[in-house]
């Protein structure tokens, strides 16, 4: 291991993240007594322009009144391009109480943009005599942002979160797609012909490349990477493909647009019986190795060794935080 020991941002769960617009006051109870891991009350995508401001009174009530239970409550804010977003954290942090864990900053481009709501939300915590630091969750969804992504990962001790939001990086990159998340029939690659000239088609993942890029660096800083928005909330098996592909990648969870979703995302990012299972089967052969002197050891007619220890040991980590271990 590298003398470089990488500091881990609170250990939240964080399979699931419902997204509720701060317009929808009907849904903010709803959404208190799911079973989601993490809920934003969103200020953003969700709202349009002349709703702003009776939004943020929305969530700003919202935070005050409604009991949230042991949910993870995050706010997502404007843009660092417009006029609302310095209102939003002011507003938020000065009259929404103790409640708020976390602020979703969107469109993150720079570190420099994280600096400047740290600085933000720093002066403001402090004037308001706010005991409970503020977390950060980051979301990706530009060409800028994703060339910069090692950086944003590591601009602020605030940092707990990247997640990827594949629409306006769509846009950004000018992707040839009006889908949000899910692939795309023109990104395949054709097998060769086989002898009767036939020729086998296999789609790919059009967003492997930057989920993997994203996932490396909140990994390195030691962040949660989450993966944003499966728009057809009533496509379940596409969204469970989803979610299943950014797991096996490192993936930790992913946003849920429809109630439905969530379940869906709980079972995906939580370990199977089975893996636990298997997992602490690995680190009892492991330590029974370590009395014996023996590095690696065989298991079910495969090869474990130290680095198999720090693989099950994560996956059990993980079973405990939702009570399967």
């Amino acid at each position: 291991m590298s003398f470089t020991v990488i500091e881990q941002a609170a250990p939240r769960a964080n399979r699931s993240e419902l997204a509720v617009p701060g317009t929808r006051t009907e849904l903010f109870e709803k959404a208190a007594k799911s079973d989601v891991d993490v809920i934003f009350l969103d200020l953003e995508d969700a709202v349009a322009p002349d709703d702003k401001a009776q939004a943020r009174k929305n969530v700003v009530a919202a935070l005050r009144d409604i009991d949230w239970g042991t949910k993870t409550l995050s706010v997502r804010i404007n843009g660092l391009d417009t006029h609302y977003m310095y209102r939003d954290v002011v507003d938020v942090i000065e009259q929404g109480g103790e409640r708020l864990d976390l602020i979703m900053i969107p469109k993150v481009g720079t570190a420099a943009d994280i600096y400047a709501v740290d600085m933000l939300v720093t002066q403001v915590e402090t004037a308001a005599g706010r005991k409970k630091k503020i977390g950060f969750e980051m979301i990706i969804e530009t060409a800028l942002g994703m060339a910069n992504v090692k950086e944003i990962a590591f601009a602020s001790k605030r940092n707990e979160s990247l997640h990827f939001g594949v629409a306006d990086y769509s846009a950004s990159t000018r992707a040839r797609t009006t889908v949000i998340g899910g692939v795309n029939p023109d990104y395949v690659v054709l097998a060769d012909a086989d002898a009767a000239g036939a020729r086998g088609v296999h789609w790919l993942d059009p967003w492997q490349y930057p989920l993997s890029q994203m996932i490396v660096a909140a990994r390195a800083a030691g962040l949660r990477p989450v993966d944003g928005p499966f728009g057809d909330f009533k496509d379940a098996e596409g969204y469970k493909a989803a979610a299943r592909r950014f797991a096996t990648l490192g993936g930790e969870g992913k946003w849920a647009i429809h109630p439905s979703q969530v379940a869906l995302a709980n079972e995906i990012f939580a370990p199977s019986r089975a893996e636990v299972e298997r997992a602490q089967r690995i680190l009892a052969a492991m330590a029974q190795a370590a009395k014996e002197g023996r590095g690696a050891v065989t298991l079910d007619g495969r090869m474990i060794d130290i680095a198999s220890i720090r693989q099950a040991d994560n996956l059990v980590q993980k079973a405990r935080q939702f009570g399967m271990a």
